[in-house]
């Protein structure tokens, strides 16, 4: 108990911070909704402060540094603890939902998943929307680098909280002297893209509080909507064309975006070999999705199914999961290429989940290097990525982690096989939430939800969600004995 004290702490002051979410929606419910919406965000708001003040008091006398192990316990405890208080004032808003549900709703909001459970959304109250949307854009880039950038917890484990959040291999990296200012860096960049992203969206014609909503979804790579259609509700090209726009930037490392403004210089950007490649599978893709629907005769005019499988490439591998069509409805190598893009294409230090573009690249670089070794026994053929040579470390976690993603992903589909569901329903919600892509395939596609599922399922994927975003070994670390030995 003593050695969790230190990171309850901490999570008080994370609790505080996140208390002032609630005042968004209320913002909203003052002008749009009825008075008691106001008393459900106010009371939310409340219930969020006091438990942090109160947190707070009782563990003040153990502040101190931060160990790496206690950094893996904040992550964990900050993502499975602040989903149930974003869930409360659902339970009073939402009619007919239950815990279950509220629970997993939150959990897609906070994990930018965009899985979600609702039906009726058109007809949600506004405040409700926008608090699911809202919670997109906080959680997209991480609610511990928000934490580190304006809290004054300089002395209190910075580095630890930034290397158990941020995504991908290449988290060690630091690009300012302090943690603290790089967090603030890419939250200004994050900021500079959501205020463009939500003067596009109005440009294309939408009210504010829909573009509001969408530039949150779209930053945060998270896909929610406050209508059953998503994008396809506006019938717009317009629309799309911003959304597919700002989903392809959303899914470059926001840090590479951090460096160009630093250095102001587009050299980090054009000479990353992550970002060519993720450029280059993005082309590729929709160069064969659109050519399988003018074949198919999907489409009257070949430009129209260029854009419609542009937006649906760069939603699914970007894992935002917005739609315009039941794209599941395609011939049968269409869905699936998008759900396999998903799993990878998004960049490292992007709003994305998957197991990340630089895995690939890596991934790649070494069986090429194997594939030499054969030929040429003694020649010396390291890894490298951008001009420098690659630990072995680095290639030994990226093994690792694979490893762990591939029985993760094949154990949780055999656990929602064994309820009963079938197995495109199974895999592909497994794959949708373990890389926080969003609707899947059978049951649980675009024209569908995961509302059709028993509670017992929607815990299964809710602990697939949290698993995705803090990418696997940051959750599963706590199940090793090591871990808790002194």
């Amino acid at each position: 108990m003593l050695t969790l004290l230190p990171v309850l702490n901490v999570f008080s002051r994370i609790l505080l911070a996140f208390a002032f979410a609630f005042l968004v929606p209320l913002a909203w419910a003052w002008g749009a909704d009825h008075e008691y919406l106001r008393l459900i965000w106010g009371g939310a708001f409340v219930l969020a402060a006091v438990s942090g003040l109160v947190l707070l008091a009782a563990t003040r006398r153990y502040q101190r540094e931060l160990q790496a192990r206690d950094g893996f316990l904040l992550v964990n405890l900050v993502w499975t603890v602040l989903p149930a208080y974003a869930a409360v004032p659902l339970m009073f808003s939402v009619p007919d939902i239950s815990w279950t549900v509220a629970y997993f709703e939150s959990m897609s909001a906070l994990t930018a998943t965009g899985a979600t459970a609702l039906s009726g959304l058109d007809y949600l109250p506004l405040s409700v929307n926008i608090w699911r949307c809202f919670l997109q854009l906080v959680g997209g880039l991480g609610i511990m680098l928000l934490v580190v950038a304006i809290l004054p917890m300089l002395g209190l484990g910075g580095v630890q909280l930034y290397r158990a959040e941020t995504p991908g291999p290449m988290k060690d990296a630091k690009f300012t002297p302090r943690i603290a200012e790089t967090a603030r860096g890419l939250w200004v960049v994050y900021a500079g893209f959501s205020v463009a992203c939500l003067l596009a969206y109005r440009w294309a014609g939408m009210s504010w509080a829909d573009a509001f909503m969408h530039m949150c979804t779209t930053m945060g790579l998270g896909g929610f909507s406050p209508y059953d259609a998503s994008i396809g509700h506006f019938e717009s090209a317009q629309v799309e064309l911003v959304a597919t726009l700002f989903m392809v930037l959303a899914g470059v490392s926001f840090m590479r975006y951090f460096i160009v403004l630093r250095s102001r210089s587009l050299g980090p950007l054009l000479n990353d070999r992550e970002i060519r490649s993720y450029a280059l599978v993005l082309l590729v893709a929709i160069v064969l999705v659109s050519g399988m629907l003018a074949t198919h005769g999907i489409y009257d005019s070949f430009a129209d199914g260029l854009l419609t499988s542009a937006f649906h490439v760069v939603s699914l591998a970007t894992t935002t999961g917005y739609s315009s069509t039941d794209y599941a409805a395609w011939p049968v190598f269409a869905p699936v290429l998008l759900m396999f893009l998903g799993c990878f294409v998004s960049c490292a230090g992007s709003t994305g989940g998957g197991i990340k573009m630089v895995r690939m690249v890596l991934l790649v670089k070494q069986a090429r290097r194997e594939l030499v070794r054969i030929v040429h026994p003694r020649v010396v053929n390291p890894v490298t990525l951008g001009g420098g040579v690659l630990p072995m470390s680095v290639m030994t976690a990226t093994f690792g982690f694979m490893l762990i993603y591939g029985a993760a992903t094949m154990g949780l589909t055999m656990l929602l096989l064994f309820t009963g569901l079938d197995i495109v329903t199974a895999f592909s919600a497994v794959v949708a939430t373990l890389n926080n892509i969003g609707p899947g395939l059978g049951l649980v596609g675009p024209a569908s939800n995961y509302g059709v599922l028993s509670h017992f399922q929607l815990w299964v994927l809710s602990f697939a969600m949290l698993l995705g975003r803090l990418e696997l070994l940051a959750v599963l670390v706590l199940f090793t004995t090591q871990f808790w030995r002194r």
